[in-house]
């Protein structure tokens, strides 16, 4: 089974339950992408699937790329991601992925890129208090002394300081699955997901959720069980 697949965030609204309770989601577009490549743990040492979503032009992608995806017969994609696997997955190259992979119940890992800030002070970036407000302070936003006295007479490395804030890989967990459109190829999760509108996503299987039961398996043990009963009978 592939442990996820690829999309992009639309963005959120907010739907009621069966009680009337407002949950906030996030609108994901979840797939259809294209398997581009399988490895195996005896092949490659682990097990994985390469996935491509969004179609592009061919003109955009290095030579390498184009060369291998004629070989292997596919079209070019924009966004192309690898998600591992425990076991072998049972998919081969060129074979289509949909949001009818999840279903209601399911818990997804969320992998995406934060909005960038730019470059930011310390108050923003690390959340400082700052310096005294009172007049003449001339430190109401100033990074202050840093150093360390006499040992180790320098600034330790990682200490906070201003610099660029915003556009680094941020993984939500956890976020449940309470709708799942195969017309639209969309999803709703519940909460919020990391990035701007628009901005491409990995959804994996929670590693700390149970997968919840396949609605597939379910009728073959509902059919297993009448079987069992007529059998009896």
């Amino acid at each position: 089974m592939v442990n996820g697949i690829l999309g992009k965030k639309l963005g959120m609204t907010q739907i009621f339950d069966e009680d009337g309770n407002r949950i906030p989601v996030t609108v994901l577009e979840a797939g259809p992408c294209v398997v581009q490549d399988v490895r195996t743990a005896e092949k490659d040492g682990y097990n994985a699937v390469k996935l491509g979503f969004g179609e592009t032009k061919e003109s955009r992608l290095k030579k390498p790329q184009r060369e291998e995806l004629k070989r292997k017969k596919l079209k070019p994609m924009k966004f192309v991601s690898e998600i591992r696997c425990q076991d072998a997955p049972d998919v081969e190259v060129g074979a289509e992925i949909t949001n009818k992979l999840l279903q209601k119940g399911d818990y997804l890992d969320v992998v995406g890129t934060t909005k960038g800030k730019g470059f930011q002070g310390g108050m923003k970036r690390h959340n400082w208090a700052g310096g005294k407000e009172s007049h003449g302070s001339m430190s109401h936003r100033a990074p202050g002394s840093i150093g360390a006295s006499a040992y180790p007479s320098r600034v330790i490395k990682g200490h906070p300081l201003p610099g660029h804030m915003g556009n680094e890989t941020c993984t939500v967990q956890n976020l449940e699955v309470v709708d799942v459109d195969t017309g639209n190829n969309t999803i709703s999760v519940k909460g919020a997901v990391p990035g701007a509108n628009g901005g491409y996503l990995v959804m994996k299987f929670s590693k700390k959720k149970p997968i919840a039961p396949r609605q597939e398996e379910e009728k073959a043990d509902q059919e297993g069980g009448e079987a069992a009963e007529e059998g009896k009978e």
